[in-house]
């Protein structure tokens, strides 16, 4: 049976648009990672830098100061496959010496000309994500003349360019990008049409979590989103994502369970 696989998030940052500032402290960031990997996550994604609207950058030194120890300190306290969250070469180069074994790079390897080198020397997994601008700028004025068609092309290029990178097909996996240079609209109709992705023959990976669209669509400053966020990755997985991305993995581990049954029954 097909199932959808979990990562969950642990960010390790002053200023995450959700849970910025919670697991600064390596105690509590070990402590947190290891509660989600008992709660049922496949995969912990670990950041140092924020990469929400308008974040400021971070040193590689700082990123590195963020999240090494945390990688360190998970890899020989689980079995979790560990995930860095990095647009930068040195800072997944050395989180890949510490224990981990993806690069979650929403750059797609392009803002650092090294990452792609990195990625293929160590043979590990990599996301490639659409981002149309940074995250200093993508929030503005997202614009697209053809929304599906452009998402497409990007990850058609970027897919191309890993690989002449010497990254093996079977180690990527592609995230269309919800919320990076997308409206909520952009959101919608990727999410409603995830399944045009599934000609790029590759895993595909989502992530909604309590993301700004949701609390756009439920107008309610009281509203719960991690409540919304399962219902937006119940149309993701309905939809042909293969990843979720989460911060509430007791709730996504029931959406998938429920989720994946309904897709699976013959």
């Amino acid at each position: 049976m097909k199932r959808t696989w979990i990562m969950g998030i642990l960010n390790v940052t002053p200023d995450s648009f959700s849970d910025g500032g919670q697991y600064l402290n390596l105690d509590d960031a070990v402590h947190h990672g290891l509660r989600m990997a008992e709660q049922g996550a496949d995969i912990i994604d670990i950041g140092g830098e924020s990469t929400r609207p308008f974040a400021k950058k971070v040193s590689n030194a700082e990123e590195i100061k963020r999240v090494i120890p945390v990688i360190q300190a998970l890899s020989v306290r689980c079995s979790v496959p560990i995930s860095i969250d990095t647009t930068k070469a040195e800072v997944a180069r050395q989180a890949i010496k510490a224990g981990a074994v993806i690069v979650n790079d929403i750059s797609s390897l392009q803002f650092d000309p090294e990452m792609g080198r990195v990625v293929a020397e160590n043979q590990v997994r990599v996301i490639l994500m659409h981002i149309q601008g940074t995250p200093q700028d993508m929030q503005t004025k997202p614009n697209y003349n053809n929304l599906m068609k452009e998402v497409k092309q990007f990850l058609e290029h970027v897919v191309q360019r890993a690989l002449d990178q010497g990254i093996s097909r079977h180690k990527i996996i592609i995230d269309p990008g919800i919320g990076f240079g997308k409206t909520p609209d952009h959101n919608l109709i990727l999410l409603q049409k995830l399944d045009y992705f599934k000609s790029l023959d590759l895993p595909i990976l989502i992530g909604t979590s309590r993301k700004s669209f949701l609390k756009v669509l439920l107008q309610d400053q009281k509203a719960d989103y991690d409540l919304a966020t399962q219902a937006s990755i119940s149309a993701a997985i309905l939809n042909g994502a293969d990843f979720v991305r989460v911060h509430d993995i007791p709730s996504a581990r029931i959406t998938t369970t429920i989720i994946d049954a309904i897709k699976n029954v013959r």
